[in-house]
């Protein structure tokens, strides 16, 4: 197998987003190499471009994506060229303690918040230089390399751009209510924040059962779109009556609420606003230097409780396969979900899109 030549989108720290010809090595032992077909525009990334997550390294941002093998390694095992996959941007190690408890969202034996592969290096150059994946995948590409756990096959009707979510916002959003939070039937639960991660969190919701599910955002957009994945109820953020419309839809409060934002001021809102005895589950990833003060008299006294949510707390191998089979099936309306194809080059106005939480979840699409 030899190298390819490809286009990637590039971050570097001092000339900021563009997008480059990269040289891309041949999977080597148990690493895959994927042609991708789809790739989210997520605000993980921005975290990254905007300097919220610093790193001094050329990077290839993109964590959320589908493909097709394309080429594999001498030692791979469970994948064959030809098997559509939905990449996972946090692969287990499945040797440390929290893999063998089967919590494979708290792997410690990965390398992906190191922006590198398993061996600790990366399969990107340009001119002899090493260019980094973002969080070990850099999907913002038209081809990949990465460790065979971090691609999942699924099963080919699944369309691209719905696999592309399936790998980060919707594992997130509705392993967030079934794993992370254990939703039952007939809970009332509010979601702030409906962006991607938002509304794959209401239709978890809706999936679980939850009533009423209610929509919080600033965005009237999102909203309408809350009301198409689900929601019950869809209230402006800034609505200076807010508390008095949540008592009015949920009116025996509320058992969860789900802080999908990552600000401190919503997550402190959120735990204002859940019941006693209820959970705040904590999905949005904020900057690394935000801390959140707490009224931890209350919080004790009233038993809230806080959850926090890496990946849904999912086991991509198990949980990708059976978000797929919903789909197909018709129980999750993810169709909703997927804002408008762009190219790679489109990807940087996208994120100036999203900074102002305009349109849904872009998706960039190559031939």
């Amino acid at each position: 197998m030899t190298s390819l030549s490809i286009q990637a989108l590039v971050h570097a720290p001092t000339d900021g987003l563009a997008v480059h010809e990269l040289t891309l090595r041949a999977p080597r032992g148990s690493e895959v190499r994927v042609q991708v077909k789809a790739s989210g525009v997520c605000h993980s990334d921005l975290h990254l471009i905007d300097g919220d997550w610093p790193s001094g390294e050329r990077l290839v941002p993109g964590h959320e994506a589908a493909g097709i093998v394309e080429a594999v390694g001498e030692e791979v095992t469970g994948l064959a060229v030809g098997d559509h996959v939905v990449l996972s941007w946090f692969p287990p190690c499945h040797a440390c303690a929290a893999c063998r408890r089967g919590e494979q969202w708290l792997c410690t034996g990965n390398m992906c918040n190191e922006h590198r592969l398993p061996d600790g290096g990366t399969a990107l150059s340009q001119d002899g230089a090493e260019v980094y994946p973002f969080i070990g995948v850099g999907a913002l590409a038209e081809y990949v390399v990465v460790p065979e756990s971090a691609a999942i096959k699924v099963p080919d009707t699944l369309p691209f751009a719905i696999g592309a979510l399936i790998g980060c916002s919707v594992a997130t959003g509705v392993g967030a209510v079934l794993n992370t939070a254990g939703v039952r039937p007939g809970q009332a639960a509010a979601v702030l924040g409906c962006g991607g991660v938002g509304q794959a969190t209401i239709a978890g919701l809706v999936l679980a059962g939850a009533d009423p599910v209610v929509a919080i955002d600033l965005s009237a957009d999102r909203l309408a779109l809350a009301r198409e994945v689900g929601a019950t109820h869809a209230l402006a953020g800034d609505a200076p009556d807010l508390a008095a419309a949540i008592a009015q839809a949920a009116p025996d409060g509320l058992d969860y609420v789900f802080e999908a934002i990552g600000r401190v001021e919503t997550i402190n809102q959120a735990i204002e606003l859940v019941n006693p005895g209820g959970a705040v589950v904590l999905e949005g990833l904020t900057s690394l230097d935000a801390r959140v003060p707490l009224d931890a008299y209350t919080l004790a006294a009233e038993g809230k409780r806080l959850l926090g949510c890496n990946y849904g707390s999912s086991v991509a191998s198990r949980d990708f396969p059976a978000l797929a089979e919903r789909y197909l099936a018709g129980e999750l309306p993810l169709d909703a979900l997927v804002g408008p194809a762009i190219t790679l080059a489109g990807a940087i106005d996208a994120f100036e899109d999203m900074r102002h939480a305009r349109g849904g979840r872009a998706v960039v699409v190559f031939d």
